[in-house]
C-alpha cells in the first residue's frame, strides 16, 4: 500500500467537508468524566476565571480554541478545516450575589454561573490525510486547558499553562496519534500573543509526512501471542519495580484499567483485535493502547497518548534489532 498525504484535494473531496460547518469527529475522542460542549457555548455561557490579586482575566478557554483555529487556518491555508470538538470536565458552579440565599433547586438560569476547570478540544483538517491498513487518518490539532495548573492567587502576567498538539486521528475509532515532536505538554505563556506564536511554531515545525510514515511502518511488525502476553505481564509489573530499575526502562504511563481494556480488545475489538493465529501487528496494538487511553482524565490524556506511541516504537526497534527489550525480554 502506498503512503499518501494529500493536500488541496480535488473538488469531490472539498464537497464532502465544508469549512467550519462539520464537527471534528462525531464521536468522543476522550470519554472519562467529560461532557460534550462547543465554542459558542463556552464563549457565551461560561464565566472567565481571574487572577485574584488584581481581578484581571486569564486567557479563557474560548480564546485558546479560537487562537488555535486562527493559527490552523493560517498555517494550513486553503485546506478544509472542521469545527472544534470540545470536551469538558470538573465543573465549577456558582451564583450571582442576588441569589445568595436561594435554595439550589429554586435558582433561575440567569442566577447560575459556571465554568469548567478542564477542557480538551480537537480540530480536524480532513484534506490532509493518509491511510494505514484501510484506516484513514486525518491531520488533527488540539489542546488542553486545565485551570488547576495555574496559580490564580497571583497577579496578571504570571505564567499560564497549556498543552497543544498536532498529529493524526484514526477515523475508524477516533483514536488520536500523537508523538513527542507534535506535542507541547507544558507550555507556559503570559499572554495571548505568546500562545498564538507557540501554536504557529508547533504547526510549522511538524512533519506530517514523516509521522505518517512512522505510523505506517508499525503495520509491518508483529507480536506473537506469547509475546503479547509477556508484554502485558511486564506492563503490569512496571509500577512495582524499584526506582533504580524503572529508571533504566522506557516510561510506562498506563495503569491497570487501561491494560485490562487492551487485553479485552485484543480478543474482541472489531477493527484491531488479534489475527486467527494470535499474532497482532504493532499498528493494531498501538490502537488498542490509544483506544484504552480514552478512559484517561483530560489532564493525563495527551501524555499517555504520546507514551503509547513511544511504547510502539520501542517494540518496533526491539523487533528490528532482534535483541528484545525489557517489555519483551
Amino acid at each position: 500500500m502506498e503512503l499518501t498525504v494529500v493536500k488541496n484535494p480535488q473538488v469531490k473531496q472539498q464537497e464532502e467537508f465544508t469549512e467550519f460547518e462539520l464537527l471534528s469527529t462525531s464521536k468522543a475522542f476522550i470519554e472519562a468524566n467529560t461532557i460534550e460542549s462547543n465554542l459558542n457555548e463556552i464563549r457565551a455561557g461560561h464565566i472567565i476565571p481571574v487572577f485574584i490579586k488584581d481581578n484581571e482575566p486569564v486567557i479563557s478557554q474560548a480564546e485558546f480554541i479560537q487562537s488555535a483555529l486562527d493559527m490552523v487556518a493560517d498555517v494550513y491555508h486553503g485546506e478544509t478545516i472542521l469545527k472544534p470538538n470540545v470536551r469538558l470536565s470538573h465543573p465549577i458552579k456558582g451564583r450571582i450575589p442576588e441569589a445568595k440565599l436561594k435554595p439550589a433547586n429554586q435558582l433561575l438560569e440567569h442566577e447560575k454561573t459556571l465554568y469548567y476547570e478542564r477542557m480538551a478540544f480537537v480540530v480536524e483538517v480532513p484534506s490532509i490525510f493518509s491511510e494505514i491498513n484501510g484506516n484513514r487518518i486525518n491531520l488533527t490539532i488540539g489542546g488542553v486547558k486545565a485551570y488547576n495548573l495555574d496559580n490564580l492567587y497571583n497577579k496578571s502576567g504570571a505564567d499560564q499553562h497549556f498543552k497543544i498538539f498536532v498529529g493524526f486521528q484514526n477515523k475508524v475509532c477516533t483514536n488520536l496519534c500523537v508523538s513527542t515532536d507534535g506535542l507541547l505538554s507544558s507550555l507556559k505563556v503570559k499572554n495571548l500573543d505568546n500562545l498564538r506564536n507557540a501554536i504557529r511554531m508547533l504547526l510549522q515545525d511538524f512533519d506530517a509526512l514523516q509521522f505518517a510514515t512512522n505510523l505506517k511502518e508499525l503495520h509491518n511488525y508483529q507480536l506473537t501471542e506469547p509475546q503479547f502476553a509477556q508484554l502485558i505481564g511486564r506492563c503490569r509489573m512496571y509500577k512495582y519495580l524499584p526506582e533504580l530499575q524503572q529508571a533504566d526502562i522506557p516510561q510506562l504511563m498506563f495503569g491497570e484499567s487501561q491494560l485490562n481494556t487492551v487485553c479485552n480488545d485484543y480478543f474482541r475489538d472489531k477493527a484491531f483485535c488479534r489475527s486467527d493465529d494470535g499474532t497482532i501487528n504493532l499498528w493494531n496494538l498501538y490502537n488498542l493502547f490509544t483506544g484504552s487511553n480514552k478512559s484517561s482524565y483530560i489532564d493525563t490524556f495527551l501524555d499517555r497518548g504520546v507514551n503509547a506511541y513511544d511504547l510502539a516504537i520501542t517494540l518496533k526497534e526491539a523487533l528490528d534489532n532482534r535483541q528484545g527489550c525489557w517489555f519483551l525480554n
